[in-house]
């Protein structure tokens, strides 16, 4: 069972550690010091959640079903290129955050900009529900449980370590210089996913 437990964790984490709009998004929240909690608890458990349903069987379901997934593909395009325009409007006008001080972001709008990042994107779903749940059903019973165990144990850790340790970079942030940069990174990484979407498709 911990052999499980570990295979969920490691395969997890190789999911989500990569540079993505979701870890932009936690990262940069982190920074600022706002509304970190909720931000890194949606993410977590949505993993968890997603890893479950994937193991439960709903995976297949999903990749039978590309419709559903052709339209958050697309939905997740135009969220993408309008998150990319607003990183790169800030960067064009960059601003001083001091540590402790948010931006002035309500928590109503991080937590709406948070699910379209997380749900927004169908690779969340090919990744959790699809890849995790094929590996975790691959385990058995009752080891495939273990298996979600340990995925989800993983995406707590990571997206509370990115979160919480993102404040060792706010020294760091407190020149225009440092957030014009960070802007400009999360422009390019929205642009990139949302380019992947429209022209390498789901890889289903």
């Amino acid at each position: 069972m911990i052999l499980s437990l570990l295979i969920g964790a490691g395969s997890g984490l190789s999911l989500i550690v990569a540079i993505g709009a979701q870890n932009a998004f936690v990262l940069r929240q982190g920074i600022r010091r706002e509304h970190v909690l909720p931000v890194v608890l949606i993410c977590a458990l949505t993993d968890a959640v997603l890893e479950l349903l994937g193991v439960a069987g709903i995976g297949f379901v999903v990749q039978q079903a590309p419709i559903l997934l052709e339209i958050v593909r697309w939905g997740g395009v135009a969220f993408l290129l309008w998150y990319a325009w607003s990183a790169a409007r800030r960067a064009l006008r960059p601003e001083v955050l001091v540590a402790g001080e948010g931006g002035g972001g309500s928590l109503r709008r991080t937590i709406l900009a948070c699910l379209a990042i997380t749900y927004l994107n169908p690779h969340v779903y090919l990744d959790t529900m699809v890849l995790m749940g094929s590996i975790g059903n691959a385990q058995g019973d009752p080891a495939r449980w273990w298996f979600v165990a340990g995925g989800a144990l993983a995406s707590i850790v990571w997206f509370f370590v990115l979160g919480y340790g993102a404040r060792a970079l706010t020294r760091f942030f407190a020149t225009p210089r440092s957030w014009q940069i960070l802007d400009w990174v999360v422009a390019a990484v929205m642009l990139g996913i949302a380019a992947r979407l429209v022209f390498g498709g789901l890889g289903v």
